[in-house]
């Protein structure tokens, strides 16, 4: 069959979204491929489709259990049984189940850290690995270096897997993070399959607010506003619960929050909530949001501003996905960058921290909260950078981790800066994000950002055309029906 017989058949689809065709077209002809594509575009069906039209084995290194999980579901609802998620989210029966069926399964879903466990990479090694696909790729430079450096180690597990064909999929890769993929999965000529980022239904508006205070008062205006449903972005845990129980309690919706401390079954359980329509709004950090397949988001408003470029067009992008028209806001102030700044402190292991760690190697018996002071994540950080140095004494191993810590923290503070300097520009809002991913604005849309000048009154239920206000102009009515149709139709 051909790839539009196996689209429609497998997928229900007359037409290919942009990019896609291309880079099903690339993998068959079993080139390595990085593609950039923006969100919604359909990213899974890049992998998906041609994986119908090779032998063996399709293995898709997902960076979130619930993000393998919903991708697993949406296969089977689509009528797909040989798929399967090796995760912790099997029991041990199903995980001895899931091994004997090994050899049947054509999609394979695995975490990084998964791949770290000599047994099931062993079996792993005794199927034919057709595609290797890394999902949401630029997590191997945004994540590995700090947090989950079994990322850094996905070019060896290619190396042992003989080399298949791979596939690295992003919504949001600068040059740099691209040349990064490229460079730790030992990609020699790889295709570069790169579209714009631009989503030109999604209104860019930034609000200035004085304080925290009037911050929280501006988000609850909002919220009760706005056409939903929508999600609300914070980088603080202890926040997201806070202002759902507010929203609540006092608004008449339907909050729920999300953060990565919660169960996995409790955070699976709101994300179908939200998906099937049954909240108006998320509060959520995040962790909320990667690959969710929900059409309809109307709004993204950012209560903190996010640390880097890269997580606010990655956040922003998870509204209107449907094509029709939807706002992202940034809620402003003077003292957004001291949160950011704190956490880039905090979250790599410091000076001290790294040569206790050595000291602790040496002394087994003491854990290392006890002797380190480090959480689990620096941790493990650690403990992959002890061993790819190898057999290096350990005065030369602090100061070569030292040195990589203090380059990606100077990386991260530069990247803070770089949002900071897009945020407090006076241009326009979309042509400052192309430009950062190295693009241009070819055409304006109509509703474009703050900068230029959007309503927000068109965003809110009351102008829904249900229920339009009756004391607006026919004007008014025709402005807001022409815009509306333009984008449907776009």
């Amino acid at each position: 069959m051909s790839i539009i017989e196996i689209l429609k058949q497998k997928f229900g689809y007359d037409t290919f979204r942009v990019g896609q065709e291309d880079v099903i077209l690339s993998v068959l002809k079993g080139q390595d491929t990085v593609a950039l594509l923006p969100t919604g575009t359909g990213k899974s069906l890049c992998y998906q489709l041609p994986s119908y039209m090779m032998e063996g084995t399709t293995l898709i290194v997902s960076p979130l259990l619930s993000l393998m999980q919903d991708q697993v579901e949406q296969m089977k609802v689509r009528g797909e049984k040989s798929v399967l998620a090796l995760n912790s989210f099997l029991t041990a029966d199903e995980r001895k189940l899931a091994f004997k069926r090994l050899h049947t399964v054509k999609f394979l879903f695995v975490s990084p850290e998964i791949l770290q466990n000599d047994y099931i990479l062993r079996r792993i090694k005794q199927l034919s690995i057709s595609l290797f696909v890394i999902d949401e790729a630029h997590c191997i430079s945004q994540w590995g270096p700090d947090f989950r450096p079994d990322y850094m180690l996905l070019g060896d597990i290619k190396n042992q897997l003989n080399n298949p064909t791979t596939l690295a999929l992003t919504a949001t890769a600068t040059m740099s993070i691209r040349e990064d993929i490229i460079n730790q999965l030992n990609l020699v000529h790889p295709n570069e399959l790169i579209y714009s980022v631009d989503r030109p239904n999604i209104a860019i508006n930034i609000i200035h607010v004085e304080d925290y205070k009037e911050k929280v008062e501006q988000l609850i205006s909002l919220v009760n506003q706005l056409n939903g449903p929508g999600i609300v972005y914070f980088s603080s845990r202890k926040l997201t619960e806070e202002i759902s129980e507010r929203l609540n309690r006092n608004e008449h919706l339907n909050v729920a929050f999300y953060h990565g401390e919660m169960d996995q079954e409790q955070r699976t359980l709101i994300q179908q909530q939200f998906i099937y329509n049954e909240l108006d709004v998320i509060c959520a950090t995040s962790a909320f949001g990667m690959g969710i397949n929900k059409e309809n988001v109307r709004f993204v408003i950012h209560f903190h501003m996010p640390s880097t470029v890269e997580a606010y067009l990655q956040e922003i992008g998870r509204a209107g996905r449907d094509g029709k028209q939807s706002i992202s806001i940034l809620l402003s102030s003077d003292y957004d960058e001291s949160l950011p700044l704190n956490m880039i402190e905090n979250e790599l292991p410091s000076q001290i921290q790294i040569e206790r760690f050595f000291q602790w190697n040496s002394r087994v018996s003491m854990s290392q909260e006890e002797y380190a002071g480090l959480n689990n994540v620096q941790f493990r950080l650690l403990s992959y950078y002890d061993t790819f140095l190898g057999n290096k004494d350990s005065k030369e191993k602090i100061y070569i981790i030292s040195q990589r810590i203090e380059e990606r923290k100077n990386k991260k503070i530069h990247q803070l800066f770089s949002m900071i300097r897009w945020k407090n520009s006076v241009e326009c809002r979309r042509e400052g994000l192309l430009r950062y991913f190295d693009e241009q604005l070819k055409s304006k849309p109509l509703v474009c950002c703050d900068r230029c000048g959007i309503n927000e009154n068109d965003f809110y239920k009351s102008n829904d055309l249900r229920s339009s206000n009756k004391n607006d102009s026919w004007k008014d009515r025709l402005d807001y029906l022409y815009r509306q149709g333009k984008y449907k139709h776009e």
